[in-house]
């Protein structure tokens, strides 16, 4: 049966029925068509699906249940644009190439966000090591 249950997405606040144990990856994509998410492994480790949650924790949001986050501030890769004007660090990734397929590229824009909110001064080094630890170097 489903439940109402009410997300703040970049800064918007959206109530929807959905079911009980459906992924904040589904619901995002699905039901709010924020399709810069993306399901890859469906286990939370490839960083596909990442998003920050509260501005500076990254987490898999295909293995967090929507119903978990409510009162929390969701911010996805479509949630860092200004208008027409790409993030510094989408800005980045669109200038250096960086992009390879894309498929996960949103997630690793959502990463090195969180990574360079939390840490400023970083060499090229420390920022390569804290991205290939695993898909989610950021978890407090």
């Amino acid at each position: 049966m489903k439940q109402v249950i009410t997300l703040r997405v970049n800064g918007t606040e959206y109530t929807l029925a959905a079911e009980p144990n459906a992924t904040l990856a589904d619901v995002l994509r699905e039901e709010l068509r924020f399709t810069g998410v993306k399901k890859g492994c469906d286990d939370g480790e490839c960083g596909a699906c990442s998003v920050l949650l509260d501005k500076c924790k990254v987490i898999p949001s295909c293995t967090t249940l929507a119903c978990e986050v409510q009162g929390h501030d969701i911010t996805t890769v479509e949630g860092l644009k200004q208008g027409d004007q790409l993030h510094p660090i989408q800005q980045a990734f669109v200038d250096c190439f960086a992009v390879q397929c894309g498929f996960c590229t949103p997630g690793m824009v959502m990463c090195t966000k969180a990574l360079l909110d939390k840490t400023l001064n970083l060499t090229d080094e420390e920022i390569k090591e804290a991205l290939k630890e695993d898909a989610y170097p950021i978890h407090e």
